[in-house]
């Protein structure tokens, strides 16, 4: 609907970008994967102040095909991820969760 990308609010009160980026893999039956980047906004001032990626969510032969693959995911479980991602940050980093 929107040439933008989708925006969610994180778990920890932050504001995240979303979008589909690809790059080569490992596989050679497979080589190329797509994953979810979320960038990370600052609280006021609208810079980046980080990012948070998920690991291959899609391989294959071709980016068009891995994109899609990726891009049909449901906005309900881009956003679960990311909390996901999240969370798992916070208790690597041993830092407790900040909640808005």
């Amino acid at each position: 609907m929107h040439k933008r990308p989708p925006a969610f609010e994180g778990v920890d009160g932050l504001s995240y970008s979303v979008d589909i980026l690809v790059d080569t893999t490992d596989d050679s039956s497979a080589p190329i994967g797509a994953f979810l980047f979320f960038l990370q906004w600052g609280r006021g001032e609208p810079e980046a102040s980080g990012h948070l990626e998920t690991g291959f969510l899609a391989r294959g032969h071709s980016e068009a095909a891995v994109r899609e693959a990726v891009g049909r995911m449901s906005l309900l479980v881009v956003k679960a991820t990311l909390d996901g991602l999240i969370r798992a940050r916070a208790t690597s980093d041993r830092a407790p969760l900040e909640m808005p």
